[in-house]
């Protein structure tokens, strides 16, 4: 039997993939960010994993590049109004958890003491 994925999945994948929710996160603070200074911040991330989550994410209409006509050439990415709107949610679902990161480490120790 064949999978057959909806693309609200995809697009649900994208957003919320582990470089993909913290790229979101560093580009809501509305500064255009160069890419050296994405790869500092998400210092974890492999520049080829950096490239493909920035790539799919300007695919999807989130991420938009600017390549700046400077030589060296320069490339900046800022969120598109759809990229603020879906990050808007991200900070509010991190900031949640924030909050609640006590409750949840109590509810984990109930648990496995059980």
């Amino acid at each position: 039997m064949q999978v057959v994925m909806c693309p609200e999945r995809a697009i649900m994948e994208h957003v919320t993939s582990r470089w993909g929710v913290l790229v979101l996160q560093a580009l809501s603070d509305g500064e255009a960010w160069r890419f050296s200074a994405l790869k500092r911040e998400l210092a974890l991330a492999s520049e080829k994993m950096l490239t493909q989550t920035l790539r799919t994410l300007e695919r999807d209409g989130f991420v938009h590049r600017e390549v700046l006509p400077v030589i060296p050439p320069h490339v900046e990415y800022t969120l598109t109004p759809l990229g603020k709107g879906a990050a808007s949610h991200l900070v509010a679902l991190a900031e949640w958890i924030a909050a609640h990161q006590v409750e949840v480490a109590d509810a984990q120790l109930t648990y496995d003491a059980s």
